[in-house]
C-alpha cells in the first residue's frame, strides 16, 4: 500500500469510528425518523455531484475544440466514477443519477423534497449558494457541509477536491443504517424500496470499485510530493468533522420529534 494512503487512514480512522458509530443511528426506529435523515442528507448526495464534476472538468478536457488533457490513466479513472454516479440504472432499469434516484426514494417514503428543490431552482437562477439556503430553508448543519465542499472546490486544486471525494464522502453511512433500513423496508413494505435500492448500489458501486478508483485517482494527483498529501490530509479532516456535524443535525432534528 501506498505509505501516504495508510497514514491518512490511520490518522482519519478514530474520527471516521466517531462518524460511523454516531448516536444518530441508535435513534433512528420509524420512517419518519428516515424522512428527516433524508432531507438531511439528500444535500450530501447533491454536492457530491458538484465535487465529482468539478473534478471531470479539470482533469479531462470539457471544452470545444478538443485536445489531449492530463494523465490518460486519471481521465479513465475520473470518467469512470462519472458514468456510474451520473447516469446509472433505478430499481426499473431506467438511467438516473444517483442524485435523482433519491430524489424517488424520499417521494416513496412521502418525504418532503421542497427544500432541496427549492434549493435548486434558486442556485440555477442566482448562482449564489447563500440566497440559496435562505429562499428553501436549509438545515444549519446541511449549509455548512455543502459550504466546505465548495470552499474546497473553489480551491481549484484538484487533489483536494479528490481527497475530500476519495476519504470524506458516501462510504460513511454505516452498515448499521443499512441494517435499519432493511428491516423497516419489511416492516413497512413499498415505502422505502427505492431507499434500500439506492443503498444496495452504493454499497455495490461506489463503496467498493470507485473507492478503488477514487484511490487511485489521489495517488496520480498527489504523486510523490509531501505538501499536497500533507494538505489533502487537512482537508480530509475537515471534510469528516464537517460530516459528523451534519449527523449531530440530523440526531437533534430527530430528537425534537420524540
Amino acid at each position: 500500500m501506498n505509505p501516504y494512503i495508510k497514514e491518512i487512514q490511520e490518522k482519519i480512522q478514530p474520527l471516521r469510528d466517531e462518524i460511523v458509530n454516531h448516536q444518530l443511528f441508535k435513534e433512528i426506529n420509524n420512517i419518519e425518523h428516515i424522512g428527516v435523515f433524508m432531507q438531511h442528507h439528500v444535500y450530501a448526495v447533491w454536492d457530491f455531484m458538484s465535487i465529482l464534476k468539478s473534478l471531470q472538468n479539470n482533469l479531462t478536457e470539457t471544452n470545444v475544440p478538443w485536445f489531449p488533457k492530463g494523465s490518460p490513466n486519471t481521465r479513465f479513472l475520473i470518467n469512470e466514477i462519472v458514468v456510474g454516479e451520473e447516469s446509472d440504472v433505478d430499481s426499473e432499469g431506467v438511467r438516473k443519477s444517483h442524485f435523482e434516484m433519491y430524489l424517488d426514494a424520499m417521494i416513496q417514503a412521502k418525504t418532503d423534497t421542497t427544500h432541496i428543490l427549492t434549493f435548486c431552482d434558486t442556485l440555477k437562477k442566482s448562482n449564489s449558494l447563500t440566497e440559496s439556503f435562505s429562499t428553501a430553508n436549509t438545515p444549519k448543519s446541511a449549509q455548512t457541509f455543502v459550504e466546505f465542499s465548495f470552499e474546497t472546490i473553489n480551491t481549484n486544486k484538484d487533489y483536494l477536491q479528490a481527497a475530500i471525494f476519495t476519504f470524506g464522502r458516501e462510504d460513511l453511512i454505516p452498515n448499521m443504517f443499512y441494517s435499519l433500513v432493511s428491516e423497516l423496508n419489511e416492516r413497512f413494505p413499498n415505502t422505502i424500496t427505492k431507499l434500500k435500492y439506492y443503498l444496495d448500489r452504493h454499497i455495490e458501486v461506489d463503496g467498493d470499485h470507485h473507492s478503488h478508483l477514487a484511490i487511485e485517482m489521489v495517488e496520480e494527483l498527489c504523486g510523490n510530493d509531501k505538501a499536497k498529501w500533507d494538505e489533502s490530509l487537512l482537508y480530509i479532516i475537515r471534510s469528516l468533522e464537517q460530516r459528523k456535524k451534519l449527523w449531530d443535525g440530523v440526531l437533534e432534528s430527530i430528537l425534537k420529534l420524540n
